[in-house]
């Protein structure tokens, strides 16, 4: 037994050892963060919406679980759907960036006095060093969100996310068929493995692209909306518009360029490289001072409309296709909430789906949330403003969609978090309702719903979504 001022010292040590891991989660003081780190849209880093994470990556607030205080209610089942970690550029925009680079490198020249700076470190500092073999991999820091995102759900969880659980088979995981998808959810698991204390990490997973990546499945959409020129004009008109060419205007008096020279698709690839570099390397780019917060709504904005025309509530097809995976969560809901005989297998504790905003940003619309009273149109930027759909807040890397089943004395509860923050199903008032009436609200999707019929008819068929 040490004597006790020893003894309070090497609790001193201990702690102080944990405090400074975890200040050092992110190599970038809180200061040192582009000012326009919110408002990259799906290449948002997950820190940004969960900010606390900044100073703490393990950081937990367990009062999220918000079943009732006069029931005694036990968690009995969670789903996570998960979009994947920080990922490498897809090889369209590390050529985009190669051309953005290169015309900045031979034709740029210093524009006002404050920009000679930050200019010159591109110029002279900055090395293009994207590689067309990246091609959307995951990074490192991706891997480390969906460990991190993995320990923190098992502090919050404890009895579902548990190494018995775990070691008998019981979790089931779920995966996208792309590598950064197969990699985020290895990452989950050694996430897992970590906060239990083990070393090695038994892969386990299945790849379900029908549940995943439904909307490549889905003919209504692929023609209909991906593949249909006409389903993006609001975009078009957008990225053409006043607002766009005030951007693009005050970019060229930057880098002291005729605005003709740089197109949207490059002052798009400059916004992106500041993202990237942030969320990739934690480094506070060089590019990021090419924009200040207006540029950066606005290009948020033109961002937004093209997931609300392409993936959410532009086209109704858009959050029909997603069917697949609504009636997979809900199958599996309904397994662990029904009543068993003791002779009867008990259901699987945790399921964990991991996908891409693609896979979230769908099942969000089937299920009526982040909707606005109007459609985001390229007329209305200054309206929308306050809007809620924010794909910024709403699919950063590594963002995560939970079902968590409660049983409790009037039965069972579901209550839904959003990125570790509760969320209320739209026309329910309670943070955890019980869970025939979650189903009696989506009665009309649970019995309707059908993918072949949403998908498999006529794309011409499938016109956008005006009723809100």
């Amino acid at each position: 037994m040490l004597p006790a001022p020893l003894l309070m010292n090497s609790f001193l040590v201990a702690a102080l050892s944990l405090v400074m891991t975890r200040l050092t989660c992110s190599s970038l003081s809180v200061s040192d963060i582009p000012h326009i780190a919110a408002y990259f849209g799906t290449k948002t880093r997950y820190e940004e919406v969960n900010r606390h994470l900044l100073r703490d990556g393990l950081w937990v607030n367990t009062s999220v679980r918000k079943s009732p205080a006069a029931e005694r209610c036990t968690p009995i089942h969670l789903t996570a759907v998960i979009r994947h970690g920080c990922r490498y550029p897809t090889i369209q925009n590390i050529r985009k960036i190669q051309k953005l680079s290169e015309l900045v490198r031979r034709e740029a020249s210093r524009g006002s006095d404050e920009s000679e700076g930050w200019l010159r470190n591109i110029q002279n500092g900055w090395e293009m060093w994207y590689k067309e073999d990246m091609d959307g991999q995951l990074v490192p820091k991706g891997r480390e969100d969906l460990r991190l995102l993995a320990r923190r759900l098992a502090i919050l969880f404890p009895a579902l996310l548990s190494e018995k659980n775990r070691s008998s088979g019981r979790i089931r995981f779920l995966t996208s068929s792309k590598h950064r998808c197969v990699s985020s959810v290895e990452a989950f698991q050694e996430g897992l493995q970590q906060h239990w204390g083990n070393q090695d990490v038994d892969y386990r997973h299945e790849v379900n692209d029908d549940l995943m990546r439904f909307f490549e499945r889905c003919l209504g959409y692929v023609e209909g909306v991906e593949k249909n020129r006409t389903a993006l004009l609001e975009v078009d008109k957008f990225r053409r518009g006043e607002e766009m060419e005030g951007v693009r205007r005050r970019m060229a008096d930057r880098l002291g360029l005729p605005q003709h020279r740089l197109t949207p698709d490059l002052v798009e690839a400059a916004f992106f490289l500041c993202s990237y570099e942030l969320s990739i390397k934690s480094l506070h780019s060089p590019w990021c001072f090419l924009f200040d917060r207006n540029d950066a709504k606005v290009l948020e904005y033109q961002s937004d409309l093209k997931q609300f025309w392409k993936r959410s509530y532009g086209h109704a097809v858009n959050s029909m296709s997603s069917c697949p995976l609504f009636h997979h969560v809900f199958r599996t809901l309904d397994k662990a909430g029904r009543p068993r005989r003791s002779t009867e297998a008990s259901p699987e504790p945790a399921s964990i789906l991991v996908g891409h905003a693609e896979t979230l940003l769908p099942l969000l619309s089937l299920l009526g949330l982040y909707k606005d009273q109007s459609l985001l149109r390229a007329s209305n930027y200054q309206s929308q403003q306050g809007r809620s759909f924010r794909t910024s807040l709403i699919v950063p890397y590594a963002a995560n969609l939970l079902f968590v089943l409660y049983d409790c004395q009037r039965g069972p509860r579901l209550q839904m978090l959003i990125n570790e923050s509760p969320a209320r199903f739209p026309g329910l008032e309670e943070d955890a309702p019980l869970y025939r009436d979650v189903r009696a609200m989506y009665r009309h999707l649970l019995d309707g719903c059908d993918f072949h019929r949403e998908c498999e008819g006529r794309p011409e068929g499938r016109g956008p979504n005006t009723e809100l």
